[in-house]
């Protein structure tokens, strides 16, 4: 087994990568620039996957039997309909492609949460319909609608991940946890929304060992890497602000909601639990602490 990993430098990534080298299997890491650190059945691979001589470089040299396909535009804000998602769902039809015809055996893709129709609230793999609102949904979807063509056709595995919301150290200063921690460390108000919304958050050490968990199996189709929680954004911003000691900076409805946020999205993971026998293990005031530690650390 050989472990093809794109995005390896990303959020999601550098954690997924320290998940499958704990299990040591030999894994090449895709970069677009520096490689990073050195450690036994690593090898990285400067590659730019947006450029297709590259991408064909990087599969030929990686010889992998399995690719674990994280690499993505980064989705913040208003990016999550950018037409630059059209293009990654591209450059990933080519990556795809060129890794079954290197006779690669097995394909993780990295979906989201995003794909589901969110007026249902409550999220359930082969139940929910996908009804994605967002050009990163409907590019995810229909990457994972494309792969599943590929697979039957080539007679490979393929596991898709529908990954729900995420918070941790390393995170993007514009995402909610890490903007919070950031200003109350340093002494500035906190400002968000109501946070009354229901979300099912997750710390990225978990959503790693999830993508891990469903490379190493031979599960077939998409799971739910989700809690099932049902905590608020409140509950998250205020336990930041307790344990950081200023929950008087934090100020609640000073930011508008975003119009088409539902009530509550929350993923089912029961699917994923009976099925690859993985669950989270990190809870909020963890997870947390362990962000907040980090934070203090940088």
């Amino acid at each position: 087994m050989k472990v093809l990993l794109t995005g390896a430098t990303g959020f999601v990534g550098r954690h997924t990568l320290d998940a499958l080298l704990s299990k040591e299997v030999e894994v090449v890491a895709s970069t677009r620039a520096h490689p990073g650190p050195k450690h036994d059945g690593l090898h990285w691979v400067v590659a730019d996957l947006s450029d297709p001589i590259s991408l064909c470089h990087l599969v030929r040299e990686a010889r992998a039997t399995h690719l674990v396909h994280l690499g993505w535009r980064a989705v913040y804000g208003d990016v999550s309909n950018s037409r630059e998602n059209i293009d990654w769902l591209r450059h990933s039809l080519l990556l795809a492609t060129e890794f079954i015809d290197a006779g690669g055996t097995r394909i993780v893709g990295c979906g989201s949460c995003f794909e589901y129709d969110w007026s249902f609230g409550v999220c359930k793999e082969d139940a929910t319909p996908l009804a994605p609102t967002t050009l990163y949904g409907a590019s995810k979807n229909a990457l994972r609608q494309a792969l599943e063509g590929l697979a039957r056709q080539a007679k490979i595995g393929l596991g898709w991940a529908r990954v729900f919301f995420v918070y941790g150290h390393d995170e993007n200063p514009s995402r909610l946890v890490a903007a919070v921690i950031s200003s109350l460390l340093a002494g500035r108000p906190a400002e968000t929304s109501h946070g009354r919304q229901i979300r099912d958050y997750l710390h990225v050490d978990d959503v790693a060992a999830g993508l891990a968990a469903l490379t190493f199996s031979n599960a077939e189709g998409a799971f739910n890497i989700a809690s099932g929680g049902t905590m608020t954004l409140k509950d998250i911003i205020l336990e930041a602000a307790n344990q950081i000691g200023r929950p008087d900076l934090v100020r609640l409805g000073a930011r508008p909601a975003q119009a088409f946020e539902p009530p509550i999205i929350v993923g089912d993971p029961t699917k994923t639990r009976e099925t690859l026998g993985f669950e989270t293990k990190i809870d909020l005031a963890s997870g947390i602490a362990q962000t907040i530690a980090n934070f203090r650390a940088a």
